[in-house]
């Protein structure tokens, strides 16, 4: 399951033990044994992730989507929030774009006791 959805297998054992991933049965050899439901959980958990949501977020889609009869207005809420978190990181990192920018331009060569990046990092 781990080479499958290309997850560390320290992961896989990690959403086991927070509940995220049910513990599977065992075999007579003692080893784990993951069906298709897990291998679908655990692609769904991996996609969540690369997606950006918390284990937070991942653990209440995975219950909203566990009743496959329900409203997917949780869903949706959760997702647009998400959204607006993914917004304000852009805007965040676009000003820090602008602020380091500025600051790069600032510097006109010369020797480090002149650097104006230098003196713009220095308390």
């Amino acid at each position: 399951m781990s080479k499958a959805t290309n997850t560390k297998v320290e992961t896989v054992r990690y959403y086991e033990r927070i509940g995220l991933l049910p513990k599977p049965p065992r075999t007579a050899g003692n080893y784990r044994d993951y069906g298709e439901a897990e291998l679908g959980r655990l692609s769904f958990i991996r996609r969540a992730r690369d997606l950006g949501f918390s284990l937070d977020q991942v653990r209440a889609l995975l219950g909203l989507s566990d009743d496959r009869s329900c409203d997917c207005a949780g869903i949706d809420h959760i997702a647009n929030e998400h959204l607006r978190e993914v917004d304000r990181k852009i805007a965040d990192l676009k000003a820090l774009r602008r602020e380091l920018k500025a600051v790069i331009d600032s510097c006109d060569g010369g020797i480090v006791a002149d650097c104006r990046i230098i003196e713009a990092l220095a308390p």
